[in-house]
């Protein structure tokens, strides 16, 4: 599997134009959501092979929105990579028990979300072979 669509989660517009940005750029199909129950919205019509979401958003949060989308039968495939200025090894720990498959810590580069796609791209084909 390839990953070609991605869901941007986060409620600044900066940070999912940035994203969006680098993604559009490498050639990727983003859809984005302005917080964690748009998120689980859009999952409704829209699957993507990969989320990249905040964590810390009004109503509720990315890891909220992760174990929701992890305990989910439709969408419990679809790797999460949180986005997030919350880089401490706790949340990083917290991320990966809520199902979340990545941390990348703000401010990132355009490396970092490339590299963790490619990362992931890998992991999914090695599972599937």
């Amino acid at each position: 599997m390839t990953i070609k669509n991605i869901l941007v989660v986060d409620d600044m517009p900066v940070e999912r134009e940035n994203i969006c940005t680098i993604l559009n750029t490498s050639s990727y199909y983003v859809e984005t959501a302005v917080s964690g129950e748009d998120g689980l919205k859009k999952l409704e019509t829209y699957q993507p092979d990969l989320i990249f979401m905040d964590i810390v958003m009004p109503n509720m949060d990315g890891f909220n929105a992760c174990r929701q989308i992890t305990n989910n039968d439709k969408t419990k495939n679809i790797p999460v990579v949180f986005v997030s200025s919350k880089g401490q090894e706790a949340d990083k720990v917290w991320g990966q028990l809520q199902g979340a498959k990545g941390h990348i810590k703000k401010p990132y580069s355009s490396a970092e979300i490339l590299q963790i796609i490619a990362d992931i791209d890998q992991q999914m084909i090695c599972e599937n072979a």
